[in-house]
């Protein structure tokens, strides 16, 4: 990626429907040479998708909480179908840890987070975080930080 490549994927982070046109102006290229730059970054699947944010609160889902599961190995099978079926979990990740699971979930009340923590449990043991405020959403990665060079000097 070079510096324009850099330039679009962080406009695109910051509002993904910025039209082609602002995009173009912004880099200073013309928009077919954008278009096609942002066809090469989805093909190299450095852009994956393009999301709407949404407002939980608005929709009615106030309680936002983190959920960390303790399973065992040989549960997993059994554990990803299920999980990817429950549409209050907004994100699963394995992680390492006393737990395997971090879940991120949101839920219109405290009843029906306590509902799927029980449902959980059949896996294992939790441990529940609510939310009360995020001082940092959700953002893009910043593509212009250098990656950190080896250090040579332990040859």
């Amino acid at each position: 990626m070079d510096k324009i490549d850099k330039k679009i994927v962080t406009l695109l982070q910051k509002n993904a429907r910025t039209p082609l046109k602002a995009l173009a102006e912004k880099v200073f290229l013309s928009s077919p040479a954008v278009s096609a730059r942002i066809e090469r970054l989805e093909k190299d699947e450095i852009i994956v998708a393009y999301e709407a944010k949404i407002n939980q609160m608005k929709l009615g889902y106030h309680i936002t909480a983190f959920i960390n599961l303790e399973i065992a190995p040989v549960q997993k099978p059994e554990f990803y179908p299920f999980i990817k079926t429950c549409l209050n979990v907004v994100e699963c990740n394995c992680v390492t840890g006393n737990y395997a699971m971090l879940l991120k979930v949101a839920f219109p009340s405290t009843m029906e987070l306590d509902t799927f923590i029980g449902q959980l449990q059949k896996f294992g043991r939790t441990s529940t975080q609510i939310v009360f405020s995020t001082p940092v959403e959700p953002r893009g990665i910043d593509v212009n930080l250098e990656m950190p060079v080896p250090d040579d000097r332990r040859k």
